[in-house]
């Protein structure tokens, strides 16, 4: 990653190119899909070495979208449009987390399950959850390691602001908690690095959160703001004169709009 943005908008301004993000979406969650599958052998039992040597596939994309699920058809049209106006390729992050609950019932009914008491075993429960959320979160932060950029796309589903400090609010989802927190940890690289390399690179998570009540402290001072205004002139000053790689003009125009750091 070389730079994280803190992107406020209205999503519903997007909804004309939710077509061809869905497309895009559902090429990266075919991609998850199939590695899922391959988990099982031909009688049907799981590979664990291969689930711990593969589980979640890097898929090369240039801009990470971080985002409440319940955000995900805004975002899926956020990510098309920008395919659309700049070319970009976008990884939703639900396109991992969104298959951890499958998953889960794979292992859980192998090696968890007590056939003759019709139960699961609850220890034996804690321990598979436990090791998927690891893999899931250590996945997710290869991916966003090897994307150019992350937008945290702050709407009312996945943060509550201060009213005090601006730069700083609270979220349920610890999926957001976790990806806002690695922003600040995970190497920076040059853009050129991440050019040089493209193409070799990788929902129901969040329900639990109904019955537990927790929120989580987020620091959003590292990330650069942008919002509408922001994403209306990059596209009108790429119409004009579009560059080789598009994200340059918001690594460069960090004094235009709400952009700033």
């Amino acid at each position: 990653m070389y730079l994280g943005f803190n992107l406020n908008v209205d999503l519903d301004f997007y909804d004309e190119y939710f077509r061809i993000g869905k497309r895009l979406h559902d090429e990266n969650k075919k991609i998850v899909k199939d590695t899922l599958d391959s988990f099982k052998s031909e009688n049907g039992k799981l590979k664990a070495d291969k689930i711990i040597a593969e589980w979640f596939p890097l898929i090369s994309a240039d801009v990470f979208l971080s985002h409440s699920h319940k955000d995900e058809p805004g975002i899926i049209a956020l990510a098309g449009w920008l395919n659309h106006k700049f070319g970009l390729s976008c990884f939703i992050d639900s396109s991992l987390w969104g298959y951890s609950p499958e998953l889960l019932r794979m292992i859980d009914n192998q090696y968890c399950y007590n056939k003759e008491k019709n139960t699961y075993n609850y220890d034996d429960r804690n321990k598979s959850t436990s090791h998927v959320y690891m893999m899931l979160s250590t996945a997710l932060t290869k991916t966003m390691d090897s994307c150019e950029c992350v937008f945290f796309v702050n709407t009312p589903n996945s943060i509550k602001i201060d009213e005090t400090i601006s730069s700083s609010g609270k979220t349920e989802s610890p999926w957001i908690y976790s990806e806002i927190a690695m922003t600040k940890l995970i190497r920076r690289r040059d853009p050129r690095d991440h050019r040089a390399i493209k193409g070799l690179a990788m929902d129901g998570m969040e329900s639990f959160k109904e019955s537990l009540d927790i929120e989580y402290d987020v620091d959003l001072s590292h990330l650069k703001d942008i919002d509408k205004s922001t994403l209306d002139h990059w596209a009108t000053e790429h119409e004009k004169k579009p560059l080789k790689y598009a994200l340059d003009f918001l690594y460069a125009k960090k004094d235009h709009g709400a952009m700033y750091g």
